[in-house]
């Protein structure tokens, strides 16, 4: 049986659409479905907000540093009357988290509240970051860190100096008061 080339391109055509179909949600179109509900917070932040004093970090720290361009922002608030809409929704978070396309980087837990960091590329580029927090009694936030040429082990030892960073206030102040 001889196919046509007509018959062949339909179907390649086919083979492609079934095989791009996805149904599996992205963090990207979580983020969009959600960052005008009622209980998200949802904020882009500039790195340039962390005000960062570079002149006292490392070679590495400066390399991640300079590699993130931009923060994307989405929180959840935890209220008596939501709780259940708040397992659905951490559960929602960890399903699309679960994909192979994310690579564990660290995970731990500190006084009930659980960290995730993860993220989307290989061991020396990553091509974006997500770090995903979850309380009981706050609620959960989860941070894309978007750039170019990210090195997550690079992306590490940032962590510290974030931590001591002088953060904008006027945008964290806004997510800080959603969770009051």
């Amino acid at each position: 049986m001889k196919l046509t080339t007509k018959q062949t391109l339909t179907i390649l055509l086919l083979a492609l659409l079934l095989v791009s179909c996805n149904n599996s949600k992205s963090l990207q179109s979580y983020f969009v479905d959600n960052q005008e509900s009622a209980n998200f917070i949802s904020q882009d932040l500039p790195i340039s907000m962390l005000k960062i004093d570079t002149s006292n970090l490392t070679e590495d720290q400066k390399e991640a540093y300079n590699s993130v361009s931009r923060l994307n922002f989405l929180g959840y608030k935890a209220t008596e009357s939501n709780k259940e809409a708040l397992k659905a929704e951490i559960s929602e978070v960890k399903t699309i988290l679960s994909a192979s396309k994310y690579n564990d980087l660290i995970e731990f837990s500190d006084k009930g509240n659980r960290f995730v960091i993860k993220y989307i590329g290989t061991d020396d580029e990553a091509d974006e970051v997500v770090v995903f927090g979850s309380s009981k009694d706050m609620g959960f936030a989860i941070v894309r860190v978007l750039g170019n040429n990210m090195n997550p082990e690079k992306m590490t030892t940032l962590a510290g100096v974030l931590k001591k960073a002088d953060v904008g206030e006027a945008q964290m102040q806004s997510i800080m008061n959603f969770f009051k």
